[in-house]
């Protein structure tokens, strides 16, 4: 194992401040101190006055107030007020810090400080309430694992994504969607989101239940108004929900299954389904949401900039590839 690194102490720039008088070179002056050159020349350079002095009292406070004194949130009050007012809003870390950087003409605080200052004020004040102000909600950062097994097995006529096209993965050419069913706290209670790959754009239905015919009914009913080429290939997870994907056959679409325990795969509906639970949160009652109500929240994702499309919409990329459809063809419509 390589030596632990050691911070240069006042009684190091003393003897530094000494041998610079004698006239040593940095070489010296490293060789006599059993240093690295490297750290007593950014010692020089980082904590040295301006015409090549060297005090060490002066060097001392410098590397003192150079050090971590809490989170820049906590230190500006104002900048703090800035950035909690658009989490509240419903901006992402990444917006409310590109929106500064555009608002002040530099780059004002990275979307990294604000997650670990919101994921720090949980650790130490233990109030979860916190984790609102975040898009997922989540209390901690990263991926939690689940025991089980997995049905794919029991799919018939099950392809690997590995055998889908190259153009759904490039994007290239419209027609290739993902699917999945956001769940709900209540039983029974499910949606079901279709994302466009290359528009982005996303649909999305209520279901009375997540067997595989009534979501095999939905997939087909709205997809089948969209012309041929907008119906190319649809990528699923391996839930039992999608166990009758082979009627999408008959639309002339292929059908194909991430690897086992591998949603990410189809990250394009996943994102989508993630930015849709921040007004759409797994507690949600879809009995109690009119059907004006749950339309809006596709309008308003559907007409949301995104920043993998050069800042345009999914409902502007969308059209521009489809001109010869209805406007409202673009947005789910949960009524029959």
């Amino acid at each position: 194992m390589g030596k632990r690194y050691r911070q240069i102490d006042i009684r190091e720039r003393c003897e530094i401040s000494r041998l610079r008088e004698e006239g040593r070179t940095i070489c010296e002056i490293a060789a006599s101190m059993g240093r690295a050159k490297s750290t007593i020349s950014r010692e020089l350079r980082r904590n040295g006055k301006k015409k090549g002095e060297y005090e060490p009292v002066y060097a001392e406070r410098q590397a003192v107030g150079r050090r971590w004194r809490g989170s820049k949130l906590e230190r500006d009050d104002e900048l703090r007020e800035l950035v909690l007012a658009g989490l509240r809003a419903g901006l992402s870390p990444e917006q409310v810090a590109c929106s500064l950087e555009l608002l002040k003409g530099e780059k004002v605080i990275s979307h990294e400080s604000i997650y670990r200052f919101v994921h720090g004020q949980i650790g130490r004040t233990k109030d979860y309430g916190w984790r609102n102000y975040l898009p997922q909600r989540k209390s901690k950062r990263g991926y939690r694992g689940r025991r089980g097994g997995s049905p794919a097995s029991f799919i018939k006529m099950r392809r690997s994504i590995w055998e889908r096209p190259e153009c759904a993965e490039t994007r290239d050419a419209p027609g290739h969607w993902e699917a999945d069913l956001m769940m709900f706290s209540r039983h029974g209670q499910a949606v079901l989101a279709l994302h466009e790959r290359q528009s982005r754009i996303l649909l999305g239905v209520r279901l009375e239940s997540k067997a595989s015919d009534p979501v095999a009914e939905a997939m087909e009913r709205m997809l089948a108004p969209l012309p041929a080429e907008w119906r190319r290939t649809m990528t699923f997870d391996n839930g039992t929900e999608f166990a009758k994907h082979y009627r999408l056959h008959e639309l002339g679409m292929e059908t194909f299954f991430c690897d086992v325990r591998s949603p990410w795969q189809k990250g394009g509906v996943e994102n989508a389904i993630g930015r849709l639970r921040r007004s759409l949160p797994r507690k949600t009652d879809l009995g109690a949401l009119s059907d004006e109500e749950f339309e809006r929240l596709f309008l308003v994702y559907n007409n949301t900039p995104r920043k993998c499309l050069g800042f345009r919409t999914p409902a502007e990329v969308f059209l521009s590839q489809a001109l010869h459809l209805k406007c409202e063809s673009i947005f789910p419509l949960s009524r029959e």
